[in-house]
């Protein structure tokens, strides 16, 4: 039986994550702030249904607290680290970046120090598709440069990248960083757009359209992006002992470092998305037409292939079949 620690593991992608693991029969060691970023109670709900498991046992602290990590890490011996824990959005960076800071990079920090003195056998690190920032060549590839973040979250997020690098050729600790695209689905964050979105549609207030609507995502179904972090897991990166590097291949020549998009390779138009909705919900959106907003991007789009290469699957699901979905829990949890 295997060990697993995953932080962030009440949030909306991590408590997917500890179910697959425990349904898997792992052993799951979660730890999650419990932050009022968002509403606690829906982290509460996914902690409770987790906590049924007799494999899976929780810490509620900040992954920054000096020390923290290091117990966990020497206390446990976790086979394998995802780490998802994180503060998120781009807006709120704007507004408070120091809690960005603390979480992100001090967090991730004391992450990579217990793994340097107690090494797992994999690590798999949360990125984001908007480490890309202004890179214009689409479908983003994780060979393609990514020096020009827009946001002060992306800035974090890329910085740990360069940190877990450091770490990986430093101390031959296997690290794979994975960038996700606009994760979707039942149990998600109010704070992004399809709950915002679901919650106005159905309450019959207008939603906020952002540069009109002329904006792509690559939306990804979440239990297509965790299936994808589950198969990860038996597929640390190797050192190659050359520096030779395939073509195509994010691999670093000097570190067992790789980083991996999971997205699910198909832009949508934001307009495609709300008739989705629309259509899930059987009410028709008021759309508020407004500007950019700061640090946002038009368009995000993953090339998957070097993905699908290693683990032999990328993420499928249809937008309007998971857009469903989400919608029929949304409908039940809320009572709506």
């Amino acid at each position: 039986m295997k060990t697993a620690l995953v932080t962030g593991s009440s949030g909306f992608i991590g408590s997917f994550v500890c179910k697959r693991l425990l349904d898997d029969g792992w052993t799951v060691i979660g730890v999650d702030s419990m932050s009022d970023y968002y509403d606690v109670t829906l982290k509460q709900k996914r902690q409770a249904d987790l906590l049924q498991s007799a494999g899976f046992s929780t810490i509620n602290d900040k992954i920054e607290t000096p020390g923290l990590m290091m117990s966990l890490f020497e206390k446990h011996r976790p086979d394998v680290v995802i780490h998802l824990a994180a503060q998120a959005g781009v807006r709120y960076s704007i507004e408070n970046p120091r809690s960005y800071l603390e979480a992100n990079i001090i967090g991730t920090f004391e992450i990579l120090e217990a793994a340097r003195a107690f090494p797992p056998q994999h690590m798999l690190l949360a990125s984001t598709s908007s480490a890309y920032g202004a890179n214009t060549h689409m479908p983003y590839t994780e060979t393609d440069k990514a020096d020009h973040q827009v946001s002060f979250y992306a800035a974090t997020k890329k910085s740990t990248e360069n940190m877990a690098h450091s770490y990986a050729h430093l101390f031959d600790l296997p690290i794979t960083m994975f960038r996700f695209f606009t994760v979707y689905g039942p149990w998600g964050r109010p704070d992004m757009a399809p709950m915002k979105f679901a919650k106005r549609i159905l309450s019959g207030d207008p939603i906020d359209v952002y540069n009109h609507g002329q904006m792509k995502r690559d939306f990804t179904y979440v239990e297509d992006l965790v299936h994808a972090l589950v198969l990860l897991t038996g597929h640390p990166p190797v050192r190659p002992d050359d520096g030779v590097v395939a073509d195509g291949d994010s691999l670093s020549p000097v570190a067992p470092f790789r980083v991996l998009n999971i997205g699910n390779s198909q832009p949508e138009p934001l307009m495609d998305f709300i008739s989705a909705l629309e259509e899930a919900t059987g009410v028709e959106a008021k759309k508020n037409m407004m500007e950019m907003q700061a640090g946002d991007v038009v368009a995000t789009w993953a090339n998957s292939g070097l993905l699908e290469s290693i683990i032999g699957y990328k993420p499928e699901t249809p937008m309007k079949e998971g857009v469903a979905k989400f919608v029929a829990w949304y409908r039940d949890y809320y009572q709506v």
